[in-house]
């Protein structure tokens, strides 16, 4: 294939994208409940962190990422310098994760660290295109049993995951690509919401 003809292919694929990641953010824009929805799963974090609560994230792959990403937009920063934030990626520990798939099997590889670290009032904010995940519903279901708050970023119709999520954002779209891009948005308006929210900074000190 010729260099023309490359690039010409590689065009249409990134502009296709592009056009169907735009439609999707028009439809999310339009969402007012899911705009309402955004905004108590800040005011939730921003009530634990306060009582001194955790955040923790869980997802599988893509998610997986996204989790331990947002989970360091918390303890780092996100847009600027403030005390550090307790955010938790139940993902991240690989030691963790294999020893716990070997003795239990993966399905408890997220609701295992989960019972160990959490407490009454800490939030869980699981991750998940299809909604379902068997790790990942097994973790909001032992949030809900330690009395732990629960936010769900899902797509499609939710799964089962939007019966167990207290607060569901839910990507209307089938595309596991498209609903990851968008969570990750949702995700940093999270954190962005979170740290201001606790850390207030006028515009003019950005």
């Amino acid at each position: 294939m010729g260099g023309q003809s490359l690039k010409s292919a590689v065009s249409v694929d990134f502009v296709a994208a592009c056009r169907a990641l735009r439609a999707l953010c028009a439809a999310v824009e339009e969402d007012q409940d899911l705009a309402v929805k955004l905004n108590q799963a800040v005011a939730v974090c921003v009530r634990s962190l306060g009582n001194g609560g955790t955040v923790f994230f869980c997802g599988n792959g893509g998610s997986a990422a996204d989790s331990q990403h947002l989970a360091g937009e918390l303890v780092s920063r996100f847009l600027y310098d403030r005390p550090a934030l307790r955010g938790v990626a139940l993902n991240a520990d690989t030691a963790i994760l294999t020893a716990i798939g070997n003795d239990y099997g993966y399905e408890k590889s997220l609701s295992r660290p989960l019972e160990a670290q959490a407490r009454k009032g800490d939030v869980l904010v699981a991750l998940s295109t299809s909604g379902k995940s068997p790790n990942v519903l097994n973790a909001l279901r032992a949030a809900t049993h330690l009395g732990v708050q629960t936010i769900g970023l899902t797509g499609r119709d939710g799964g089962p995951m939007a019966e167990l999520c207290g607060i569901e954002l839910r990507i209307p779209s089938e595309s596991t690509p498209r609903i990851q891009e968008v969570h990750l948005l949702l995700g940093h308006l999270l954190c962005e919401g979170i740290e201001a929210a606790m850390f207030p900074k006028s515009a003019a000190d950005l």
